[in-house]
């Protein structure tokens, strides 16, 4: 277990490029859905960034996930006055060790939106991802998840 942890701190450090200088375009938050976990997001620009998360599958068995996706945010569709609701969409990849079963790999396209609070310091989601298993078998799976970050 341990080792899964320094795993997931050292994937979620390279994937967000902690080591930038401009830090308030880093997140760190929770989800809920599946999975439940920790996830954290880098934005490049106003317009793109990376997001990863590790975590467990909600379904009881003994499942630890970690996923990351690039991500592209259009600030235009949904306008509302004084507050800022990006559409998201991506592409990216998930890894599920399962103890009783062979691991899981797939693709993902995840589809979301996000409010950002006033000062930018904080920011909710909630998003619908489609999954392509490539591994053990070829299989769709769709995935949901509503979540919370701050930023800084």
């Amino acid at each position: 277990m341990i080792k899964k942890l320094i795993i997931s701190f050292l994937f979620i450090f390279i994937a967000t490029n902690a080591l930038a200088i401009e830090r308030k375009n880093i997140g760190l938050g929770v989800m809920a859905g599946d999975p439940t976990g920790i996830t954290a997001k880098y934005m490049f620009d106003n317009y793109s960034g990376i997001d990863a998360a590790i975590g467990w599958k909600t379904s009881g068995d003994s499942e630890f996930y970690i996923s990351s996706d690039y991500l592209f945010h259009i600030y235009d569709l949904i306008k509302v006055p004084e507050r800022i609701f990006p559409l998201y969409f991506g592409g990216g990849f998930r890894f599920i060790d399962r103890d009783k079963k062979d691991n899981k790999f797939g693709i993902r396209i995840p589809v979301g939106v996000e409010y950002l609070f006033l000062n930018n310091s904080l920011g909710a989601f909630v998003e619908l991802v489609p999954i392509l298993d490539l591994k053990p078998d070829t299989e769709f799976e769709l995935e949901f998840g509503i979540g919370i970050r701050f930023f800084f």
